[in-house]
């Protein structure tokens, strides 16, 4: 048998060398790595309403690209009104204008446009209305789209308020206008996200407007199209206070598109992965 003497170099070598050593190399590698690793930002994972607290959704709001969008360019027209101003009664009537038209114009699009059953079988619109539209009756309580795309709001904002504006007031009515259609919309958006939100509001206001929109969204989508104004359901006949007034519908999920219909117009299947059908908790899990 031959011995080895243990001399200070060995020994430190046998140090390096041990398992503990080794294990804190890992675990300090580890650390860097997980460090190093981008964080999820925000946006990028999914939000359900009916999952958050009141506090949560304005933290949320207030961080959303489109509200962000919206009152960057409120501030913008205010520039612009500061710089070319109109005179107060033309800047008046431009406002009152654009608060009254807005509803309306919501009404039409809600009703004819997003619910007409026509957008899907063209090619060129499928892809919109499945994300404006389609998506948020499939799956109603996610935030991430509920919000409207830019793309689609901004020229529909600025067309239905602006022309009024300059025609009632020049540039500082259109810039008074178009502002007010922005404000508007981000009371919409947020009185939205507050329908779907698990919060039941105080105000019977908006435990009417919830009331309401809840009926669109789980019983009959055929009625109730508006979002914070009632009046023009009212005027059409669409609007209905309880659910016992109307049949629950078979299409209240899928706005018609159904698996047969995809097969004549595939595009939004296609773009979906499918058509699914059922109420949105018996197979959205989060």
């Amino acid at each position: 048998m031959i011995t080895i003497a243990a001399t200070p170099r060995i020994r430190r070598i046998a140090r390096r060398l041990a398992v503990p050593h080794i294990a804190t190399m890992a675990k300090e590698t580890t650390v860097k790595t997980l460090a190093a690793a981008p964080k999820q930002g925000f946006w990028n994972r999914a939000h359900y309403l009916d999952r958050m607290t009141f506090r949560e959704l304005v933290v949320a709001y207030f961080q959303h690209y489109t509200i962000l969008s919206y009152l960057a360019l409120t501030v913008a027209c205010i520039a612009a009104f500061v710089w070319s101003p109109s005179a107060p009664v033309p800047t008046v009537a431009a406002v009152l204008a654009a608060a009254i038209v807005y509803p309306a114009v919501w009404y039409a699009l809600h009703r004819w446009v997003l619910h007409g059953q026509w957008m899907y079988k063209l090619p060129m619109f499928a892809k919109t209305w499945k994300r404006i539209h389609y998506d948020h009756h499939q799956d109603p309580n996610r935030l991430e789209i509920l919000f409207g795309g830019l793309h689609t709001t901004l020229p529909t904002i600025f067309l239905a308020t602006a022309p009024i504006g300059w025609a009632l007031g020049g540039l500082g009515g259109a810039a008074a206008a178009f502002a007010t259609g922005l404000l508007t919309t981000c009371v919409y958006e947020f009185c939205h996200c507050i329908q779907h939100l698990a919060y039941s509001p105080k105000h019977p206001m908006l435990v009417m407007m919830k009331q309401r929109h809840m009926a669109h969204h789980f019983h009959d989508e055929s009625g109730n199209f508006g979002i914070t104004n009632f009046f023009w359901d009212r005027l059409f006949g669409t609007s209905y206070a309880k659910v016992s007034e109307r049949k629950k519908s078979p299409t209240v999920f899928n706005l018609g598109y159904t698996p047969e219909v995809a097969k004549r117009w595939p595009k939004v299947a296609e773009l979906s992965g499918g058509v699914a059908t059922g109420h949105p908790a018996s197979r959205i899990k989060h």
